[in-house]
Order: structure tokens, then sequence, then C-alpha cells
């Protein structure tokens, strides 16, 4: 008998339970309980095994995605942390890289270290560059640190060297020193979270770690023992922030690894829909309650990266926040959700986020205590949702209250009446959506307008044909269960984990292929190890790559490695592969310099069956509506009627023409005057512009 599988994604403002069972698939969506998140997991899965009929035994897997880490880093409630310095460098987290990312903001403000000053400690220590001892660490230099560190009741601590990614020893023998004086303390090494060149960045990771380790650790072990009580035998996974899946031991031990971790379930879902349906270029929207995410995924699979920016002062600028090496999904992320306040700024412009209301007290129409308008108060005003289904009709919503807060607030402020406001909310909020579209693809060297929209998430499906207008795309998508998106993307990623290893390694003469072999394989190790056992008897998939740059250039890219050991003709084929990816970069490459390698990369990933293929759309036939009401239409800001549609009651081939509604338990989908929508075989909904 088919066993049945659990995805759990808690995001700002609601927590969204998919499950999967005899081909089928479930959801709900309950408010996220942020004072104890697994409180809102366990009524999402109660709600789900009520309505499933499953017990919990019945589960073989359960997958879990959350934004605790990434909430604790922004809101500074982490646990109290001391940074364990090489003497003389304490200062290195504040000086950071030494520029200005906003050239002519005379008040700029840098984001604050985790770690402050008093508790960023030196210790009497020192390596070259090659990992040979310059000042060896003494058993008595940790003496006078461990005295502060019970004096300031510090409950974490990151420990981060110079040259500690060559050789870690001085790492260890300190890790070994802190659990022997102060048992239960959490302890971090940078050596062991992020073993790569350049200290600003590792001890940056480093710290975030040890920072967020005591609240994983134990939102962790709160979750596990909560699930053992419900009957749950089966294992958990945490979705990582790079698109795999890992076990808790993972998640408390590397707890930074899982900061991006619900966003990266959407990227992951719509990868999976692109190479189903065959689309090439694809643009990801996930837009939720709290944030939205936007992800470029080409060839079926979304732009990686091993970089991140946690807690920018300034959304759009790159520089201003906190800088974390860890393998994520790259995309950007605003603070554009359906719980977004609006409101008038000094110089009496409509804003729109990036502060949320979030589940509590929510946006005005909830009826909980909020008192600021919100895009969700926005869009109930322009009839894009209807009060009394919303999430299924579990959240009943107050149209009065939203109407009413808007026109009292930025309605007053601008001179307009409630309709008036509401229109400016929703076209300010796509706008900045559509703004960090057009930067993140143009600082990726890609173009959009071919591209295919994969909208989901609570609020994307109501917005996506505006956005798609904005921005020049005539193909829209919206998958099955949109709604709690991330949480069925989770039910789609493999299990999987990084390694990245510094070494030096010149393309020359002096290229030492041994010496690179030894270093892969011991990483191969590490990475099928950690897999396997998470996978036992699945076929392991690995994938290597080393970030190469001309001698004397301060940033590397990203190239792919062969598999199999390295030998003398390697050589020439990494630097074929690294001129080919520069000239795809920068359109030239620079004849005459040495090559360098400066760090290896390692991805181990079980091995999972490819999608089954989308079958052809079937004959098109007029849908049956089962209701209207007045919509606005975006592009005039007049109300007119449009149809309802109830997803579920659409055959795949029904076609709808705009303007319309398409209505379902966690979303609605707004189909704009010029565009049509047809249901494909796979029951997505197909929106293109007519003509296009």
């Amino acid at each position: 008998m088919p066993r049945a599988r659990l995805a759990a994604d808690v995001g700002g403002t609601f927590t969204d339970i998919a499950v999967e069972h005899d081909g089928r698939l479930a959801t709900t969506k309950v408010l996220t309980t942020p004072q104890a998140p697994e409180e809102g997991v366990l009524a999402g899965i109660a709600r789900a095994l009520s309505e499933t009929g499953l017990a919990p035994g019945a589960f073989e897997l359960a997958i879990h995605g959350t934004t605790l880490a990434t909430n604790a880093i922004i809101q500074r409630r982490g646990a109290k942390t001391a940074l364990l310095v090489t003497e003389g460098f304490r200062d290195v987290v504040e000086m950071a890289f030494e520029n200005r990312f906003e050239q002519y903001d005379i008040y700029m403000d840098r984001p604050e270290p985790l770690v402050p000053r008093h508790l960023r400690l030196g210790v009497r220590e020192r390596l070259d560059a090659r990992g040979n001892v310059l000042v060896p660490l003494e058993p008595g230099a940790l003496d006078p640190i461990v005295e502060t560190l019970k004096e300031e009741a510090v409950e974490a601590v990151a420990v981060g060297f110079i040259h500690a990614y060559v050789d870690g020893r001085h790492e260890r023998a300190v890790h070994d020193l802190l659990a022997d004086a102060m048992p239960g303390l959490a302890i971090t090494l940078s050596s062991e979270v992020s073993p790569e060149i350049r200290e600003y960045e590792r001890w940056s990771t480093a710290a975030a770690n040890a920072y967020v380790q005591p609240l994983m650790a134990g939102y962790i072990a709160r979750l596990e023992r909560a699930l053992s009580e419900l009957g749950f035998s089966c294992p958990l996974y945490l979705m990582t922030s790079g698109g795999g899946l890992a076990r808790p031991e993972t998640g408390r031990r590397f707890p930074i690894r899982l900061v991006e971790s619900g966003p990266a379930g959407g990227a992951i879902l719509a990868a999976h829909i692109a190479r189903q349906c065959a689309l090439e270029r694809v643009l990801s929207f996930d837009m939720g309650g709290t944030t939205a995410k936007i992800c470029l995924i080409d060839d079926g699979e979304p732009q990686a990266s091993r970089s991140f920016e946690v807690a920018r002062e300034y959304r759009f600028l790159k520089g201003s926040g906190l800088p974390l090496r860890i393998p994520v999904i790259e995309m950007v992320e605003i603070g554009a959700g359906g719980g977004s306040i609006a409101r008038t700024d000094a110089m009496g412009r409509l804003t729109v986020g990036p502060d949320s209301a979030g589940s509590d007290p929510g946006p005005v129409c909830y009826a909980q205590g909020g008192v600021a308008p919100t895009v969700t108060d926005a869009d109930v005003t322009l009839g894009w949702i209807d009060p009394a289904a919303f999430a299924g009709g579990t959240i009943p919503l107050d149209a009065g209250a939203a109407v009413a807060a808007i026109a009292a607030g930025p309605g007053e402020a601008l001179g307009l009446d409630a309709h008036g406001a509401a229109h400016g909310i929703a076209e300010v909020v796509v706008e900045n959506m559509a703004n960090a579209a057009r930067v993140h693809a143009v600082e990726r060297g890609k173009t959009l307008g071919e591209r295919t929209l994969i909208a989901f998430g609570g609020a994307a499906p109501v917005h996506a044909a505006r956005l798609a207008e904005k921005l020049g795309i005539g193909r829209i998508l919206i998958p099955q269960s949109a709604g709690v998106g991330s949480a069925v993307g989770f039910l789609r990623a493999p299990v999987a984990y990084e390694v990245v290893r510094s070494l030096y390694a010149a393309l020359d003469g002096s290229f030492d292929a041994d010496a690179v072999n030894a270093l892969l394989e011991a990483m191969r190790e590490e990475a099928d190890a950690i897999v396997a056992a998470a996978a036992p008897g699945a076929r392991l998939v690995r994938a290597r790559a080393a970030d190469m740059r001309y001698r004397g250039q301060g940033h590397e890219l990203a190239v792919g490695v062969p598999a199999g050991p390295l030998g003398p003709d390697s050589r020439e084929a990494l630097i074929e592969a690294f001129e080919a990816a520069y000239a795809r970069t920068y359109s030239r490459t620079i004849p005459g310099l040495t090559i360098e390698a400066m760090n290896w990369t390692l991805r181990v990933a079980a091995e999972a069956d490819p999608p089954a293929p989308c079958p052809p759309m079937p004959d098109a036939e007029a849908a049956e509506a089962m209701a209207r009401r007045p919509i606005c239409d975006p592009a005039t800001a007049g109300m007119a009627g449009a149809p309802v549609f109830s997803r579920n009651a659409l055959a795949p081939g029904a076609r709808i023409a705009g303007p319309a509604v398409i209505a379902e338990d966690e979303t609605t989908t707004i189909v704009l005057d010029s565009f049509s929508a047809s249901i494909d075989a796979l029951g997505n909904i197909v929106i293109a512009r007519d003509g296009s």
C-alpha cells in the first residue's frame, strides 16, 4: 500500500501544509503562530489529517521548511553570542568590505554586526596561508576568555581564526577547551560552517550560525518531539537554502543553511514544472503574506549561488546586509506580500512595505486588531478577493473595515477615495516587484520578455497578470495548489548536501592535480556519508565546480569540473571551461593572464525520477461560471462585472476569456481583460496575453 508524505512550510504570515497520498495532493493553510511556530505546524497537520482521514502512522516522510532563522537575524532575536578571533582582528566584521554600498547617502546605515564589540574577543594564535603554525595556541590562552563568557552569560560562541580554512586545528582545539569548560555552550567553527578564503564572509557566516543555533536546535527538538507524540514514526527532513533535503542533525549543526528554506521550495516547484512542461526560460514568482520572491530558471534549473545577504538595510542594494557564504538558490526577495503595510511618506508619496502586518495582528480585514492598511486590504477593496471564501472560508474577512482603513489612511493623505487609494496600493506593490525582477535579470545578463511566469503563493496569482503586463511577459502558468506552492515544492526536492573547500591552484606548469584529487576525494566521502545516511540505497549524483579567476582579479566565476580524477590533461580542459564561462559573462577573454582556482565545490544528491512530461493540451471548450462580481481593471482603475469560476470544477481543456476570476481555497487567480486562460492536461491554469 502506498504511504503518504507530508510537507510543512512556516512563513511569516501563513503555515502551509501539503499531503501527498495515493497519487492525490491535499493542502491546507493556517495562520502562523510567531511565538511558537510549531503550534501552527501542528494545527495545520491536525486539519490535514482530519480532511484526508490519514493516521500519523501512514506517513513515510515529513519535510519541513521555515523562515525562523531568517526572522531571528532580521529581528535580532537570536542567542547572546561571542566571536573568538585571532588576536588583533576583532573589528573585521565591523570593517566589512571597507566600501560604501550607497555612495551618495551621507546618512548611510550599515548593518550592525550580530556580535557587539565587547563580545568579540582576541585569541593569541596564528597560522599562515599554508597551514603552518606561526603562533602556537597555548592551553592557558582561553582561561580569561572563559571567565568573560561566563560573566556575560553567553549562550553561543563562533570561532574564526585567520587561515582556518586551510587548517582548522586551532579552532578544533578551542572547541574542545570550551566544551570542557562550559558544557551546553553552542559552538560554531568557521572552518566547518564555511571553510573558504576571505575572513569577513567566513566569520559573518559563523557568527550568524552561532546566533541562531540555540533557537533552531530548540525548535527542531520541539517539533520532533511533538510529531513523535502525535504518532509520526517517519523520518523528518529539513529543506535547505540550496534546494536539497537534510536530516535534523545537519539542521542543528548548520542552521544557517536553512535561512531560505521556504523560498527554495518554491523555486524547486517552478523548476519541476519547467522540466515537466518543457519550458526553457521561466521566471518564478512567489508572493506570500510577508515577502515576494523572484527567481530565474533556465533549462529546468534555478540559478544557484554560494553568497547571500540577510537583513539588508536597503532592500535593493547589494552590500547593505550581512553576508553569508552558504549554498542558496539565487533569487531576489523583497518586502512585498499580502501583509505589506501601505502608507504615505514624509514627501507625500505612497509606499508599500517592506514591513508587514504578519499573521498577528495581520491585515485590517482579518479583524484581529490590525489598524494599518495592507495589500490584502486593497485586494479585498478592489474585488479581487472574496471576503467570504478567503482560505477556503476558514478566515472570514471584514471588507468594510478594509475599505475604512484605506480611506482614512492613504486615501485621506492622497485626496483619494478608498477605491482610488486601493488601486494605487496595488499598482505600487506590483511595480516594486517588477522593478526587482528587472534589476535581478539585468545583473545576471538575462532578459524577461520571452519567459513564462510561474506564479504561486497565496497572493501571486492575484497580481501575476498585472506583473506580466509590466514585464512584457505573454504567458503565465498557475500550478495546482498554487497557494501552498513552496510546501508542494518540498515534496519534489532531492536529499542533497554541498561541500566547499578552499585550495589555491594556478592553472600553469605548477598545477598539482594530485592535491586537488585528494581534496575532492575527502569532500566526496563527507558528502556521500551525509546523503547516504538520509537516503539509504539511493543512487548518488555528483556535480563538481571550481571558483576560478584571472590572477589579480578579486572575484571568481563558478566553472564545472568534469567527473573522475584530474590528470595532466585536465589543466587545459579547466582553462577552456573557464574562458567559455568568462566569455559568456563578459563577452571577452584576457589573453596572457594566468588562471587560478580558489575554491572547489561538490554537490551530492540522491537521484530522483524525472517528472512525467505534460500531455498535449486537450480540446478547448467554454467553461461555466458559478457567479459574477465586480472587479477592478488595473489598466483603467474602473470596476466591471466579471464571471467567477471554481478551479475545482474546471476540467482540462476549459477556456476562459478575461476579465475573470478563478477561485480556489488557498488563492485566487485574476485573469485581466487582455488575457485568456485555459486548463492544461495536468490541471495548470495557463494564461496567455491575447494575440501572443
